[in-house]
């Protein structure tokens, strides 16, 4: 008959060999769902052509349906406990490829809204802050990663990285949804839109200065 300590020691081991079990899977939902969004950037290049209503709705479809899942495979994974290597590997790829492919393709097209005047520029400046913020934190966050612990803690996700990614999937589901349409309600959206992603790319070098002190501060202890 099996002491007492050791039955409860089985017990605690349980949840954790079931949890290993788990993220040795290479598909799970979350990874499904992650690889959906990988598949729907070439379908949003090609909405994004279609100079029709049903071409900017697709498009702005598409763009929310993403950003609804990158959401949802984080939860169903914390919540049910479902992880693997791939889907670790391809969620920020994902995420980023999605959002550096809205932002080119908007760049491509510029602004026809008459209280910018002619300004061909206004959404560049705010999309290069963003891709080169976004291309920077993945080489420190991998760098980081080969480093001890404390410096990868530095740069996790905090609450300015979360800001910045509502800011910025508000700023583009807007800019998507109101392309191609010069109505007087349809400017006041897209000034809104510009609004949000000229705070998004503001966030987001900010956020990177953030993590890079507190790297910096590790690094120097």
């Amino acid at each position: 008959m099996e002491s007492k300590p050791l039955m409860q020691e089985q017990l605690t081991l349980q949840p954790r060999l079931a949890y290993s079990n788990n993220c040795s899977k290479i598909l799970t939902l979350p990874t499904i769902l992650t690889l959906g969004r990988v598949a729907a950037v070439p379908v949003l290049i090609f909405t994004f052509s279609v100079d029709s209503w049903w071409g900017r709705t697709a498009t702005t479809s598409l763009f929310l349906a993403a950003a609804i899942t990158d959401w949802l495979d984080g939860y169903i994974a914390r919540k049910m406990k479902l992880c693997s290597a791939l889907g670790a590997l391809l969620d920020p790829v994902a995420d980023k490829l999605m959002v550096a492919a809205t932002l080119v393709l908007l760049c491509s097209k510029p602004l026809n809204v008459a209280m910018f005047g002619q300004a061909p520029w206004l959404l560049n400046v705010p999309s290069i802050a963003i891709i080169g913020r976004e291309i920077t934190m993945s080489a420190v966050r991998e760098w980081a990663a080969s480093q001890n612990s404390k410096i990868s803690e530095a740069v996790a996700v905090n609450k300015l990285g979360k800001w910045k990614t509502a800011t910025q999937m508000a700023a583009l589901t807007i800019l998507l949804a109101t392309r191609d349409n010069s109505s007087r309600e349809s400017e006041i959206l897209v000034a809104s839109g510009v609004i949000f992603l000229y705070l998004s790319a503001g966030i987001s070098v900010m956020s990177q200065a953030v993590y890079l002190e507190k790297m910096g501060k590790v690094l120097l202890k």
